[in-house]
């Protein structure tokens, strides 16, 4: 059957293939430990959902603005003013559903036909195949181990040319865990402050998963601060990944051209999360500090458990719920039934012969590593690896 010649610009995310794959071999009866898992393993807090609950009864279920309740927007400011100490109005936010959403208008918006984008590696899947969808150049720049995975200034300089358009990053980073400081993020700001056609998405879905202190956004520049679009939604903090909201702070020029489109692809986002979110936002954030504090009880155990397994090494996450460890040690190596070619080899081994699910780092940028999840509980984690190491004693 002939279908679009546009579904053949992007690959399907991998976090997403490796789910579907644990989910058949479980319908199977297999059991698979999810260690792919890019969401909380945590309940949506109490309050937040009395709160859904209270707008389904108050008859929240018609269409909403394709920007969002106006009372939402608003929270939003006040979020942002409360963590991080930004101002923004009403008309620099856009609410959509889910993140993800987010990224694509704004990509959509902002980049033309051949506009190059650089992105940092690793990073999350999507970006790169948002802007090949886009009819972007996704331009990637290499980081590594040495330098906690993140970009210097000189990197940064070197990259731009004058068809750079956007510049992609997340701090805390999904897969890595490394988050920037303010000393590294005003260094990058200093070069954008030289090249004032360049946009900059800060994704910061993970802010409140941060191990090493407040977040730090590269808004806080007010030279820079009209062309950094904020990436930001309640998935990870709030522990409400079904609720798919997500938003951008921006300069209004861009929240109007992401509205348009968005306005022709899913009009405003579900009412009754909106409402949810508005609760999510101002309330009490002792549910996610206590999901936070388990979350960092697991990256310690997980960091002692990676140090059993011979010939793996691995950074320490600073945020997110993820360790990236670099498994290149392995390649070439066999069972007497498989050779391991590369990370996607790896992972498919790992998934068939230790039923554990994980994600090859070629998806990330990084094709020497894999991203294992620690969303899962402790038992599972525990279990995970036991296999794990297992499996790769196999390995000779």
């Amino acid at each position: 059957m002939q279908l679009s010649s546009r579904l053949q610009r992007f690959n399907e995310p991998e976090t997403l293939k490796m789910a579907k794959l644990g989910r058949e071999l479980r319908a199977k009866g297999i059991d698979i430990i999810d260690l792919s898992l890019g969401e909380p393993d945590f309940d949506t807090p109490v309050h937040i959902k009395e709160a859904a609950k209270k707008a389904v009864d108050d008859n929240y279920s018609h269409y909403t603005p394709v920007a969002g309740y106006m009372d939402l927007r608003e929270a939003i400011c006040t979020k942002l003013k409360r963590d991080s100490n930004l101002d923004y109005k009403p008309e620099n936010i856009i609410t959509s559903t889910g993140a993800k959403q987010s990224i694509a208008n704004l990509v959509m918006t902002i980049v033309d036909t051949n506009d190059e984008v650089i992105i940092p590696t690793p990073y999350w899947v999507t970006y790169s195949e948002i802007v090949k969808l886009s009819e972007g150049i996704p331009v990637l720049v290499h980081t590594s181990l040495e330098s906690g995975y993140k970009i210097t200034p000189a990197q940064l300089e070197a990259a731009i040319t004058p068809k750079t358009r956007l510049f992609m990053f997340s701090s805390p980073n999904n897969p890595t865990g490394s988050v920037y400081s303010k000393e590294e993020l005003s260094g990058l700001a200093e070069v954008f402050k030289k090249y004032p056609d360049v946009f900059i998405m800060s994704d910061e879905i993970y802010e409140y998963i941060n191990f090493v202190g407040k977040n730090e956004s590269i808004a806080q520049f007010d030279f820079l601060k009209d062309r950094v679009v904020i990436v930001n939604g309640l998935s990870k903090g709030y522990a409400m990944t079904g609720y798919r909201l997500g938003y951008i702070a921006a300069h209004p020029d861009v929240v109007k051209g992401c509205e348009k489109l968005q306005g022709q692809f899913t009009s405003g986002t579900n009412a009754v999360t909106q409402r949810a979110a508005i609760t999510a936002l101002l309330s009490d954030l002792r549910p996610t500090t206590e999901m936070v504090k388990e979350f960092e009880r697991r990256r310690k155990r997980v960091l002692e458990l990676l140090k059993e397994i011979p010939g793996i090494v691995c950074s320490e996450p600073d945020g997110a719920f993820y360790v990236f460890p670099v498994v290149s040690s392995y390649f070439g190596k066999s069972d007497g039934q498989e050779t391991i070619k590369d990370a996607d080899d790896l992972c498919m081994y790992l998934l068939n012969k230790a039923n554990v699910s994980t994600v090859t780092g070629r998806a990330f940028g990084e094709p020497t590593c894999i991203r294992i999840s620690f969303a899962n509980s402790m038992e599972k984690i525990e279990e995970g690896y036991r296999r794990m190491k297992e499996a790769f004693l196999k390995l000779k």
